[in-house]
């Protein structure tokens, strides 16, 4: 079930993906996200969330994560969107985040979302039974500094399942007290939040958007990981691929 809806977010971020270009709104994104989820039988998972008011969190360039979708901000050439994504079906979760360029983006801006990536997939790599949480967590860090940026720590991946946020806590940061094990049967929301310069964080007067402390930017790239005896599946890995079909249905109820 939990790789069901996590392909379905999948689906929907791949769409995404393609229509982040300079001029389309952020509240343009979420309509179509919540549209697609809705065809796809699932309903938003962030929607409502402790009040959160949108199906999409977008964040643009300092802003880490958490950003509300509105009709008034259009992304710009040389921006950096962060698209995270929730989805509900039959009860499970489905969540997933990357972090998209806008046109033509700085040699900086490349590097950073090429690392954070590259983070994820380094914290995935340590998800074997009998690993510790603080495995992951250093695996993630070590990258990252390795390449000249920082995390943030004062937002964490977690555990996912019925709930959006369940135990584990997974930081993207060394910590020794972070010493439960990894078994068969968990499923864990990687998501390291990467940022050019300073890791402290920000919250806007919104109450939700989480931004840098110094201004610079950031990046956020997230998986589903099921942890097996074989080791790890990324149930929000892309399986099935979105047909030219789709993606012309999805264009057509954008612009009516």
């Amino acid at each position: 079930m939990m790789y069901r809806s996590n392909q379905i977010v999948a689906q929907v971020l791949k769409l995404l993906r393609v229509m982040v270009e300079p001029g389309i709104s952020t509240m343009d994104l979420d309509q179509v996200a919540e549209r697609e989820l809705l065809k796809r039988g699932a309903t938003p998972a962030f929607k409502g969330y402790h009040g959160f008011p949108a199906a999409l969190c977008v964040s643009i360039n300092e802003e880490i994560v958490h950003g509300i979708p509105s009709s008034r901000r259009k992304l710009r050439e040389g921006d950096i969107v962060s698209l995270d994504l929730g989805a509900k079906l039959e009860g499970y979760i489905g969540d997933s985040a990357i972090t998209v360029g806008v046109g033509r983006i700085s040699h900086l801006a490349k590097h950073l979302l090429d690392t954070t990536e590259g983070a994820l997939y380094a914290g995935i790599a340590e998800c074997h039974d009998g690993n510790r949480i603080c495995d992951v967590s250093r695996s993630i860090q070590t990258y990252v500094e390795s390449r000249g940026f920082a995390v943030v720590r004062e937002l964490v991946g977690h555990g996912v399942g019925r709930e959006l946020h369940e135990a584990p806590q997974v930081p993207n940061y060394y910590d020794e007290r972070m010493r439960a094990r990894i078994r068969p049967g968990m499923v864990i929301a990687l998501e390291p939040m990467v940022v050019e310069g300073d890791w402290r964080i920000l919250t806007r007067s919104d109450g939700w958007t989480a931004v840098t402390y110094d201004g610079k930017l950031s990046a956020h790239f997230e998986h589903s990981v099921a942890v097996t005896r074989s080791g790890p599946q990324i149930l929000s890995k892309l399986a099935e691929p979105v047909t030219q079909e789709e993606s012309c249905m999805q264009g057509d109820r954008l612009h009516g």
